[in-house]
């Protein structure tokens, strides 16, 4: 039997299970699907998570089941590209012939001191949930401190800000207006919203330190009953530790065939790829579209295609609570209820359309 590897449970190697299975596997092809969680997490939902308008049971998609699909449970610490093999935490390896590396991303915290040990984070279920006790934990009038004002900064601000309106919050950013990588309209009426909702934006902050309830802007104590972290992001730590070439953002750089160049039967999915793209769910499946067509040709003995058409993305939505969002969709911007609404309809096609 040839056996694959799928190292995580994100939405890249959802999508190649869901390629694959039931009728597309080869008979010859056994899966094992290693992940610390026994389900699959819905990742863009966890600000809701953190916030408490959403439940636990609310962003968890059962794993797929297939005779020749196996499960494991734990934590990839090491992986030995030479003796193809996997090792977890707990000492057991696994070999394999493939390999599909999805092991997502982490926190980049910028070399700002302290900025690890005294802020949560939204980047796993696990952080998700401890945010989600500390802020739902809070007396009336804390001061909440949100460090990023990214698409996550901006979710998890206004989503708690409808659940909590009770607190401050303030938002830190380092530039001029939130949302930059956003047309300015939009950034325009993000900023309009978390007016009407109290949410303070500081502008052209530089976050030199962060202590226990502080947070030091341009070395300025600022007092925060709670601070949560959504200020850049990086590949794993299993991944940036590879002996291979990475781009200036640590991810890996790979062949027109999402495999890295010296291991033909490594590829690598989702936010560990250096893509032309920035990470995201709808980019980690578009890519594992791709990485399927690529193993089933070479199981077939049959060359790969020597390149793909390039990857184009549908848009980018957000929210702003439960009522309103904003987003752009073939490059056009749209706010208000309409994107919302998209975005509640794209989640639920996610959970439902495979039969969930």
């Amino acid at each position: 039997m040839r056996h694959l590897v799928l190292l995580g449970g994100g939405y890249g190697n959802m999508r190649i299970l869901h390629r694959l299975l039931p009728n597309s596997l080869p008979e010859d092809v056994h899966i094992t699907l290693v992940d610390r969680v026994p389900y699959h997490c819905l990742k863009t939902e966890y600000y809701a998570l953190a916030a408490g308008t959403i439940s636990d049971h609310h962003i968890r998609v059962p794993f797929p089941e297939h005779p020749r699909l196996t499960y494991l449970f734990g934590e990839v610490v090491h992986i030995d590209l030479d003796k193809q093999s996997v090792q977890l935490k707990d000492g057991s390896n696994i070999s394999y012939d493939d390999l599909v590396i999805g092991l997502g991303c982490e926190d980049k915290y910028h070399g700002v001191p302290g900025a690890d040990m005294f802020t949560h984070s939204i980047q796993s279920i696990e952080k998700a949930r401890a945010a989600y006790e500390a802020l739902n934990n809070l007396p009336p009038g804390a001061v909440v401190g949100i460090v990023g004002a990214g698409l996550s900064g901006v979710e998890l601000a206004s989503e708690l800000a409808e659940s909590r309106p009770d607190l401050h919050i303030k938002l830190f950013d380092r530039g001029e207006r939130i949302l930059p990588m956003f047309p300015k309209r939009l950034s325009d009426y993000v900023e309009s919203w978390f007016a009407e909702h109290d949410i303070e934006i500081v502008r052209c902050s530089n976050v030199t330190k962060v202590e226990e309830h502080t947070l030091y802007n341009h070395d300025q104590p600022i007092h925060c009953d709670v601070i949560v972290w959504t200020a850049g992001i990086q590949p794993n730590r299993v991944v940036r530790e590879l002996p291979v070439e990475k781009d200036k953002q640590g991810r890996i750089i790979l062949t027109k065939q999402h495999h890295i160049p010296e291991y033909e039967n490594v590829y690598v999915v989702g936010d560990c790829a250096s893509l032309p793209h920035s990470p995201s769910a709808q980019l980690a499946e578009a890519q594992a579209e791709q990485i399927v067509h690529v193993l089933q040709k070479r199981w077939n003995g049959e060359e790969p295609p020597s390149e793909f058409p390039p990857i184009k993305l549908k848009g980018v939505l957000g929210s702003l609570g439960k009522k309103h969002g904003f987003g752009l969709v073939a490059d056009r911007p749209i706010t208000g209820r309409v994107p919302r609404l998209l975005k509640s309809g794209v989640l639920w096609m996610y959970k439902y359309h495979n039969g969930y």
